[in-house]
């Protein structure tokens, strides 16, 4: 039975992006571990994502049978992303880092899957994801340092996303920094090895159902 691979690439770069070429190596060696699995490919930066407005806020905020057609158009491409990664049965995120944290482009997604009664909902004891579990890849990839080191920048970048997907109902969150990648050629060769150690790591999939 083959099965839906979602893969989410982000940097505006493109030949020259590290975090590209890390999540590409692992896609192509999840699919190929995993016989039957078929990427899907979103590319952040082409289409950009537009921002939420004021239409698709006030639409996500009624209740579902409460929309009005012109609620729904507001909504439209929030299904269609929420769609893609329901159907998937893992997913696969590469990245940069920008300011500490997701770039622009990664931040408009976030907003548009996470919805209340859609995706989570509330509950007298806090938020429930509504999503079933399945995998989840980040691939960061960073210039300067991170660390809790004198000098270093905080990653404010993978814990934001392990509890944005944790909201929605989905805890296997598996992830990678590579940082100092504008450092030295050294560097960089130690990073693929780490990106192709981790990758071995990985590549094998448990069966999840989504939904």
């Amino acid at each position: 039975m083959n099965q839906t691979l979602l893969h989410l690439t982000v940097s505006p770069r493109k030949t020259e992006s590290y975090s590209r070429r890390y999540g590409q190596e692992l896609v192509q060696s999840l699919c190929h571990a995993n016989p039957g699995l078929q990427p899907t490919i979103r590319d952040l930066t082409s289409p950009v994502l537009p921002l939420p407005d004021e239409g698709f806020v006030e639409a996500s905020l009624k209740p579902a049978d409460q929309h009005t057609e012109k609620d729904k158009s507001a909504l439209a491409l929030s299904e269609q992303l929420i769609a893609e990664l329901s159907a998937a049965s893992s997913v696969v995120i590469d990245t940069p880092m920008h300011n500490f944290t997701v770039p622009a482009s990664l931040k408009a997604w976030v907003d548009y899957i996470v919805r209340p009664n859609r995706t989570f909902k509330n509950t007298g004891s806090g938020k429930v994801g509504l999503l079933s579990n399945r995998p989840v890849f980040l691939i960061v990839a960073c210039g300067g340092p991170v660390s809790e080191a004198a000098g270093a920048q905080t990653d404010h970048l993978t814990p934001y996303l392990r509890y944005v997907f944790q909201t929605i109902g989905i805890t296997d969150f598996r992830s990678k920094t590579l940082d100092r990648m504008r450092r030295d050629p050294q560097r960089v060769k130690q990073a693929d090895l780490e990106a192709l150690q981790w990758t071995r790591q990985h590549r094998l999939l448990s069966n999840q159902v989504a939904g």
